[in-house]
């Protein structure tokens, strides 16, 4: 009797389900922006699908994501339930803003979503397409004013690569840097610049109310249900594509490092994330483990060399 009853408790404490990790996830830029909505979404997925029972999203903007970075390494360090979100903007803003904290300080866990570059201009532009704007550039760059994310981020960077593209010299563009999606978007309907700059998915409530008027796409084929033609198709030979990813805390054990990567990717095959990629018009484009450690540090090396191409940095 004693046996079958230790029996029946073994058993009954095997079936039990494991407690779900709680995450913290940084989000290092103000509301509305591309790093903001992809831990939203995370924290919408993660807790839709069970595989955490709470996920907790801060913000803390500004300088390209370097300061929240910064916060994170020295505040989180060991701490398994912490995260944060980066990608290509943050490795521009790293070499831009000299930081002094980089991403060998975090544990890169996985890239989760492409997104290609839109140009915009207010409905009551009298900009009407690439050609038009690419116009006003060649005749004065610096009465061109763009609006954009951060320094040296991805929408710095495709600015600077348009006008290298058509014969602009890319150091005399003017680019205004937003620290948020939500003060850029304000910025550009407010007619305070004359195009903006930055992922489809920042734009695209505005575009379909027809408060902006999309000019173009940094694709190199056209878009399904996105309403413009590549740049390319515009006569500006530039794609690009900008990334977004997630890291943890340094100084986690190498056991802690693989549950993150498990529940990261339990979530980017659920069916929660898959209809987020969908409405968001995020690409899918997860890479995980070592894979992601040697695609990373070509990212860097091309980005620096991008960067010093347009002369954000010596």
């Amino acid at each position: 009797m004693k046996r079958f009853i230790l029996g029946t408790l073994i058993a009954s404490i095997m079936v039990l389900p494991a407690f779900a990790t709680d995450y913290r996830i940084m989000a290092p830029a103000a509301p509305g922006g591309g790093w903001d909505q992809t831990a939203r979404a995370m924290q919408t997925a993660l807790q839709d699908e069970n595989i955490s029972d709470s996920v907790q999203v801060v913000n803390v903007p500004g300088a390209g994501g370097t300061i929240g970075l910064a916060q994170f390494a020295n505040q989180a360090q060991g701490d398994p339930s912490q995260l944060i979100v980066g990608g290509y903007v943050m490795v521009g803003a790293i070499l831009t803003n000299n930081s002094p904290v980089t991403l060998e300080q975090v544990t890169p866990i996985a890239r989760l979503t492409g997104e290609y570059e839109v140009i915009v201009v207010p409905a009551s532009s009298d900009i009407q397409d690439m050609a038009g704007l690419i116009e006003k550039l060649k005749a004065d760059p610096g009465a061109v004013s763009w609006g954009g994310g951060s320094a040296g981020g991805t929408d710095h960077i495709t600015a600077g690569l348009v006008a290298k593209a058509v014969g602009v010299d890319p150091t005399k563009i003017n680019y205004i840097a937003f620290s948020g999606g939500g003060e850029a978007l304000a910025a550009i309907l407010g007619g305070q610049v004359t195009a903006g700059i930055s992922g489809y998915g920042e734009f695209e409530s505005q575009i379909k109310a027809g408060q902006l008027r999309l000019l173009g796409i940094s694709s190199d084929e056209p878009i399904e249900g996105i309403d413009a033609p590549t740049f390319k198709e515009a006569g500006v030979d530039v794609s690009i594509q900008n990334w977004r990813m997630v890291a943890a805390a340094p100084g986690i054990t190498d056991e802690e490092k693989a549950a993150i990567t498990a529940d990261i990717e339990k979530m980017v095959n659920s069916e929660s994330w898959q209809q987020i990629l969908a409405d968001k018009g995020w690409a899918n484009t997860y890479l995980a483990g070592e894979a992601f450690q040697a695609q990373l540090q070509k990212d860097i090396e091309s980005t620096e060399a991008i960067l010093k191409e347009i002369g954000l940095v010596q």
